[in-house]
């Protein structure tokens, strides 16, 4: 039987606050080359400001605005308005790749063609079937590493949640993720309402929730089932005569080999709840379950402070459920959306550049999650699972 008390123990040691770091140590800051500065490529400028030996000296991004605000967080970087006329230069050490999704696979073809570097590529790793086979022959050929950007796996309640998943289940058997959200947010041409650029919902922003499952069942998915579709969000919008074609919501059932079953519930017409995502374990000895608020900046003021990152373990009965809070520290609160993750993924991400560690995220870890995406989407168009 599980033994709650030193479960709880562990669990509290994601939840001491993380301030930022010290003064930089005498060792040479990492260099890093930020690709693509909308709004989530200055969030990891903002966290990278917060590393102890780590630095912004060039980004890169096509559109004039976003340049300029990207400019004055990083005010020592060099701005350039092509990845070509960044790659062209000498001022970084590592890249970072944020820039719209269809981008990515050309991208880490264009870089690997003049030069090897260290590189985190945002998710999700690539968007059209036909880019599969590319991807992996990259990662056979490139020598250098590559960290896939999976934030969700690095927000402290998620992270407490993996760090005992199995200790409290004795082996999960279902797992289950709610995430219950605000619409997409507004992009630069607002190239996320169109599946052409993103792979679709189940691609761009579920992937995040078909690696959770991967890595806390720790075995293969085999088969998708999958219903999903658009109901509210952006059916009133116009680009050019084209109406958004990005679903807004849906369920997928995913087995796993092995026996284990995982269930995803997503909604993107469902802000305002206390919590974001909820993440649900169970297996023979107990259940846990981790829940996550969303971004701080969209809690409404008139109901006073945002709710705490909490995981809850509850044991077979008798014995009742147990619960801990994670807060997060209020500076990481400040320059992201993810619930610290950010900051932890780059912290380590920094590590594993100076230490010549593998990625904690390999491009077959963000290949797998693709591949999910792409199969629920297949599911749900079809009206009918789809093999693995």
């Amino acid at each position: 039987m599980v033994q709650t008390t030193s479960t709880l123990s562990a669990l509290a040691e994601h939840a001491a606050p993380v301030r930022s770091p010290a003064a930089a140590s005498n060792v040479r800051p990492i260099r890093y080359g930020i690709i693509g500065v909308g709004m989530m490529g200055q969030e990891h400028i903002q966290n990278i400001g917060l590393l102890d030996g780590a630095e912004v000296t060039a980004l890169c991004d096509p559109d004039t605005g976003m340049r300029a605000v990207a400019g004055a967080l990083a005010p020592k970087a060099r701005v350039c308005a092509s990845l070509d006329e960044m790659l062209a230069v000498d001022d970084f050490d590592a890249l970072v790749i944020v820039s719209p999704d269809h981008l990515h696979v050309g991208q880490l073809r264009a870089i690997a063609a003049r030069r090897t570097l260290p590189i985190l590529v945002e998710k999700p790793l690539y968007t059209d079937p036909a880019d599969r086979a590319e991807i992996e022959q990259f990662a056979r050929d490139y020598p250098g590493l590559v960290w896939v950007a999976m934030e969700y796996r690095y927000m402290p309640p998620i992270a407490a949640f993996l760090s005992q998943v199995h200790q409290v289940t004795g082996g999960i058997r279902m797992l289950s993720i709610r995430e219950h959200r605000f619409p997409f947010l507004e992009k630069v041409g607002d190239w996320n309402r169109f599946n052409r650029n993103t792979g679709g919902t189940m691609v761009e922003k579920c992937c995040h929730f078909f690696d959770l499952m991967r890595l806390a069942i720790g075995t293969e998915p085999v088969r998708v089932m999958a219903s999903a579709g658009q109901a509210v969000n952006h059916l009133s919008e116009r680009y050019d005569d084209a109406v958004p074609d990005i679903w807004d919501h849906g369920y997928v059932i995913v087995d796993f080999d092995g026996g284990a079953r995982a269930m995803l519930d997503l909604c993107m017409f469902a802000e305002g709840g206390r919590y974001q995502e909820e993440i649900l374990a169970v297996g023979e000895e107990g259940k846990i379950e981790a829940f996550v608020p969303g971004p701080t900046r969209f809690w409404p003021e008139h109901l006073g402070a945002p709710p705490v990152a909490k995981v809850q373990v509850s044991p077979r009965m008798p014995r009742g459920p147990r619960e801990i809070e994670i807060p997060v520290d209020a500076d990481l609160l400040e320059v992201g959306d993810h619930n610290g993750a950010t900051f932890y993924q780059h912290r380590l991400f920094l590590e594993a550049i100076r230490e010549g560690r593998q990625p904690a995220v390999s491009l077959h870890d963000g290949a797998m999650a693709v591949r999910l995406g792409l199969a629920a989407q297949e599911s749900a168009l079809r009206g009918e699972a789809v093999r693995l």
